[in-house]
């Protein structure tokens, strides 16, 4: 896969996903109600707009287990997040089941059936898997209110797209500040709306390509992704700092090495300016102090590391997501590939700001999952 995302250009090239399976079925849930039913209004003009209800996702559930756990989320819940949990160790256990069974048969004239019968589980157990990505990464955004973006295709009218409300606070409330900082400046950078813009400049019309878009929405969920992982770092490293003020420098390397990330191309079109600010720094202070002048210490190496997407799950979830939001192979192929949108700033900066928080609840969802099932790398 290439990672490359030079100054903004280049698209996430991701692996087709693979092949849809019938999943095993599951319990029984009540019905759907309106319980977590919540509304994202696109203005397209004076007078046509379009509402969305339901999950107000782009991309829905594939599989059986998707299709209950999203029941499940919108009447029941409380019992969310424990029906993930058992759903998760059931997935693991079956598909460790279908592994025993092959290797108990490896030397039997069954040996290849149950080699197909286990690499068929495998597909099974990841598209569930990432449906139940999915619905955590959702989970997060319904906590601070807020509805995901749906299919561009049902919100563009007459080549112009609004989206409101904006949401601005909300996506911006689950950062400390050391990263909102960083996340301000990438805004600024990918679509030059200042973060003291005036009510005139955000709301200030814009021309920009389908295509553009879509690469600014996932260069984006990397950033988002590379922030959540450096972010932690910095805060491990300088609680190790700060417990012990000779810490020598062959401790920062050995964790480093520790760190199971990477990543060939950092979105930084302002990294001349952190660059001059963290000139003269020492490694230590940087450790201790911002996390923009802690980032700038990183060699290649280990900014490779640090948002390198950990696993094939998240690579799919990623390209299935974008694909349902901008449109699949089919809907690109039948538009003109430089089609142009209209749109103000300020939605600009709403997509940009929910693809970054998308990118971290990404990188939580990924932890959270592989403690009990465990996922692919990548």
């Amino acid at each position: 896969m290439d990672h490359c995302l030079s100054h903004h250009h280049k698209l996430l090239r991701l692996p087709s996903p693979v092949s849809t399976l019938k999943p095993r079925s599951s319990v029984y849930f009540a019905p759907k109600s309106q319980a977590l039913t919540r509304r994202l209004t696109v203005v397209a003009s004076a007078s046509s707009h379009c509402e969305f209800s339901s999950l107000n996702s782009p991309l829905d559930p594939r599989t059986r287990l998707g299709k209950d756990l999203s029941s499940v989320l919108q009447n029941h819940p409380q019992l969310f997040h424990l029906a993930v949990a058992q759903e998760l160790k059931q997935l693991a256990e079956e598909r460790q089941d279908a592994r025993c069974r092959m290797n108990r048969s490896a030397e039997s004239l069954e040996a290849c059936l149950h080699r197909r019968i286990a690499r068929l589980k495998e597909q099974q157990c990841q598209i569930a898997v990432e449906d139940v990505m999915y619905l955590l990464i959702f989970y997060k955004f319904s906590e601070v209110k807020v509805p995901l973006v749906p299919k561009l295709s049902k919100c563009i009218y007459n080549d112009r797209l609004e989206i409101l409300p904006t949401k601005d606070w909300e996506l911006e409330s689950i950062y400390s500040l050391e990263v909102l900082e960083m996340i301000r400046e990438h805004v600024t950078t990918v679509i030059g709306l200042r973060a003291n813009s005036s009510v005139t400049d955000n709301w200030a019309m814009t021309k920009i390509t389908r295509q553009t878009l879509g690469r600014v929405y996932v260069a984006s969920i990397l950033y988002g992704y590379f922030l959540k992982s450096v972010s932690l770092r910095h805060r491990l490293e300088r609680s190790l700092f700060l417990e012990s003020q000779d810490l020598h420098l062959s401790c920062r390397t050995s964790l480093q090495e520790m760190s199971p990330h990477g990543i060939k191309s950092l979105l930084f079109g302002h990294i001349g300016k952190i660059q001059s600010e963290c000139v003269g720094s020492h490694k230590l202070e940087k450790t201790n102090g911002k996390l923009k002048c802690y980032v700038m210490g990183f060699d290649s190496e280990t900014l490779q590391r640090c948002a390198k997407l950990r696993s094939e799950e998240a690579v799919n979830l990623i390209k299935n997501h974008c694909c349902a939001l901008f449109g699949d192979d089919a809907e690109m192929a039948s538009i003109e590939t430089d089609e142009v949108i209209s749109t103000s700033f300020s939605s600009l900066k709403r997509l940009v700001l929910e693809a970054v928080a998308f990118g971290s609840f990404l990188w939580d969802t990924e932890e959270c999952i592989d403690s009990v099932y465990k996922l692919k790398e990548n």
